[in-house]
């Protein structure tokens, strides 16, 4: 037996790690639902956001964990507890989840913090493993972030393709924060001041509202590009569901006319699932969208925990191309392999799984809401844990503050889109039951309320 499963295993060891997940156990208790801060933390918590805002720039919220945590509840450094309805925008599996806490004790004892392209440890052997099975694609490549599993993908695809200089992607699309994927994100602001780096051709995403003539119209621009370009398309990026446009949702129908034209022109499929990887009634969305004989590279991150770029064989990158010094921490690889492992357990994929039901049972309590309140509340959106709703006719100011109101009443939500601005949830899968959606329709209401009662914006 190699040391370090002598030493794992030693007795003593499991027996401290034990003792940490019972104390944990005992401490979680403490925690039954959302509370306010504690006045006895008011002096150190705001001195604390004060030196990281001198520091970083404004939060967007004045938000510090404790480190402590219980399923979708947080604690944070001010004493109070949230519910955490947006999960890092998508990042996080619980909070103090004891499998995942376990698998980080494990990671801790490794002989180092980080792995790499050049050394990695038996755990990333497994993670490679699983994704390319799950996939059904033939390579992984991990990576440090979910824009570099962007930036790894659009390489494959130009190395593929060269000469070709072009992608194309659709309207209202996000990709990331780098230079090439602030140039594919399809919002002005988001780019101020920077040189665009990568000419992008926009296709107008599926409406749902007129199916037929949404699909004729995005295949007939994307046919206009392909022959003002030919050949100079190196991929056409994809979101099946737009979460930065308000969780705006394709249909297969759509996706298949699409593909079918980039096919026929040799154009790869990329499709991005940084947001969606695990958040739908499939692992993958595209699976969903039943697209896995069509996809050629597919880049995942957030609730995988470690990103990564998955591709086909004909992609196969030349020596060189891609290489990062970090794929991820021993840690965050570590607790990639336990949410896969939860995630294969069938409890929570199908029209039957967790997943499917948690969205049901919000989308119909904010359905109830919006019967309520029909001048206030509507157009409830989504897939999976990915559910929106509009307020006040989406004005980006009100849901603004709004969400801040929420916040205060210990509920974490974001926005997405503008013109009209959505009410955007992501919830932590791994947590979240119905108890927990009760609590937010409570708060939601009570922060409708409060701002109806006329506190200022």
């Amino acid at each position: 037996m190699l040391l370090f499963d002598q030493f794992f295993n030693d007795n003593d060891v499991q027996d401290a790690i034990d003792i940490i997940l019972k104390r944990l156990e005992f401490y979680q208790h403490n925690i039954e639902g959302v509370k306010p801060a504690n006045k006895d933390f008011e002096t150190d918590f705001s001195n604390l956001i004060k030196s990281i805002e001198s520091v970083r720039g404004s939060l967007f919220y004045p938000y510090l964990s404790s480190g402590f945590g219980k399923g979708p509840y947080v604690e944070c450094a001010d004493g109070s507890v949230k519910l955490d309805f947006i999960s890092g925008i998508g990042v996080h599996w619980a909070h103090s989840d004891p499998a995942i806490i376990k698998a980080s004790l494990k990671a801790a004892v490794h002989d180092s913090v980080m792995q790499g392209n050049l050394q990695q440890h038996r755990g990333s052997v497994d993670l490679y493993q699983r994704l390319r099975e799950m996939s059904g694609l033939d390579h992984v490549f991990l990576t440090s972030s979910g824009v570099m599993g962007v930036e790894n993908a659009l390489k494959l695809c130009f190395q593929y393709k060269s000469p070709a200089k072009r992608i194309l992607s659709f309207s209202n699309c996000f990709c990331g924060r780098t230079l090439a994927a602030a140039s594919i994100t399809d919002k002005p602001q988001y780019r101020e001041g920077l040189p665009v780096v990568l000419p992008v051709d926009y296709i107008p995403f599926y409406d749902p509202k007129n199916p037929k003539e949404s699909i004729q119209q995005s295949v007939d621009t994307l046919h206009r590009y392909i022959k003002r370009y030919p050949n100079d398309y190196a991929c056409m990026k994809f979101e099946l569901i737009q979460g930065e446009g308000g969780f705006n949702v394709g249909s297969k129908e759509f996706f298949k006319a699409l593909i079918s034209c980039l096919k026929e022109a040799d154009i790869p499929v990329y499709i991005d699932e940084t947001q969606t990887f695990g958040r739908t009634t499939e692992l993958f969305a595209f699976q969903l969208f039943d697209l896995q004989d069509d996809v050629d590279v597919v880049s995942i991150g957030k609730m995988s925990q470690v990103c990564a770029t998955l591709y086909r064989k004909h992609l196969k990158p030349k020596p060189g191309l891609i290489s990062q010094t970090f794929t991820s921490s021993t840690t965050a690889i570590e607790a990639a392999n336990i949410i896969l492992t939860k995630l294969a357990s069938n409890d929570y994929f199908g029209n039957d799984g967790k997943i499917a039901q948690l969205h049901t049972y919000f989308i119909n309590k904010l359905q109830d809401l919006a019967k309520k309140y029909p001048a206030d509340i509507s157009d409830s959106r989504g897939v999976g844990s990915m559910i929106a709703f509009k307020l006040f006719e989406g004005n980006y100011e009100e849901s603004l503050f709004f969400i801040k109101t929420c916040y205060k009443n210990g509920l974490i939500l974001f926005i997405a889109g503008n013109k009209p601005t959505y009410i955007r949830f992501l919830l932590p899968v791994g947590a979240t039951n119905c108890n927990h959606i009760d609590e937010a329709i409570a708060i939601i209401e009570q922060s409708l309320g409060i701002i109806k009662e006329g506190a200022s914006i």
